[in-house]
């Protein structure tokens, strides 16, 4: 991460991880790469964010009706492809007997069983946590989770190499370590400050088990980490947190 004395470098890495990670209309700006990494948590906080308040402005309809609102919303920011990552990981990691033939599934743009199942069952852990959260009026633990469900992202792609030579986490290239450090001390305090240390802490935890045995499993099958690996990684981060902080908060 670049120091505070550079403000100008800062502003291209948050411009870049918008750019990355969001379908927001930017300005023109310097490619960055791995570097950035350190800020995906600022995104998950904007995204949070702006999907907070779609599923505040509809709460009227009913926790579950804002809920799915919520989701809609985080979709259309990042043009599901978190949902997407998943999707072809549950498809290539399961539906694959090589290595070679895992990749090739994981690149197909169609979806298989193990895609449908895995959406859907996320999905529904996603709802059903956002709808109790809802309706204990908790917004704030929608910032806190998609704050830092992006950290296992930049993490993974610290600990683990790219499994291909193309593709998009390729192109973006591998964080140091310092990088991934300051992105999980970042992911922390946005949601220390939303939820309370106490049940980010517990969430973190909880949401650390999904994304350590799906490193684990890519490493074994395909040899590393692709860009569907991150987005799996992000789903099942999320939908741990918003269960952790759904069953813990008052």
């Amino acid at each position: 991460m670049p120091t505070m004395r550079d403000p100008t470098t800062l502003a291209q890495d948050l411009v870049a991880a918008m750019s990355l990670l969001t379908r927001l209309p930017l300005p023109n700006h310097t490619p960055k790469g791995a570097g950035a990494a350190w800020a995906w948590p600022v995104v998950g906080l904007v995204v949070g964010a702006l999907a907070a308040l779609a599923g505040w402005l509809t709460q009227g309809l009913g926790p579950g009706v804002a809920a799915g609102v919520v989701l809609t919303a985080q979709a259309m920011l990042t043009g599901a492809m978190h949902e997407d990552g998943l999707a072809d990981t549950a498809d290539g990691l399961w539906g694959g007997w090589t290595r070679a033939r895992r990749l090739e599934i994981m690149k197909d743009s169609h979806i298989g069983s193990y895609g449908v199942l895995a959406l859907v069952l996320v999905t529904l852990i996603r709802w059903s946590a956002l709808t109790a959260l809802v309706a204990g009026g908790h917004w704030a633990a929608v910032i806190a989770a998609a704050a830092l469900s992006r950290v296992p992202m930049a993490v993974i792609m610290a600990m683990l190499p790219n499994a291909r030579n193309n593709g998009l986490s390729h192109g973006v290239g591998r964080p140091a370590s310092g990088t991934a450090v300051v992105a999980v001390a970042l992911g922390l305090a946005i949601a220390s400050l939303s939820v309370g240390p106490i049940a980010t802490l517990q969430a973190a935890l909880l949401a650390a088990l999904p994304c350590a045995a799906l490193a684990l499993i890519a490493r074994a099958r395909i040899g590393g980490q692709t860009g569907d690996i991150l987005g799996a990684a992000q789903q099942l981060a999320e939908a741990a947190l918003l269960a952790s902080l759904a069953a813990t908060l008052p």
